[in-house]
């Protein structure tokens, strides 16, 4: 079973924002996708994205779209 739920960090622990209907001592795998690394990750590609399409050799084309 796959489950996802919300938590926050606090004190070194992760903090559910809800309980889970798990038995006491049960053993579980958790995987972190942190919004810090996504949105690095953004942010790199956005860039990347403006060096390409932001350029002055383009401009011809936006001449070309004009006429």
């Amino acid at each position: 079973m796959i489950t996802t739920v919300d938590a926050i960090y606090e004190d070194g622990k992760l903090v559910l924002q809800q309980p889970l209907p798990l038995p006491e001592h049960a053993h579980i795998r958790v995987t972190i996708d942190s919004d810090l690394e996504r949105e690095a990750w953004l942010k790199l590609s956005e860039e990347s994205l403006k060096k390409v399409w932001d350029n002055d050799a383009d401009d011809i084309f936006n001449d070309l779209l004009e006429k």
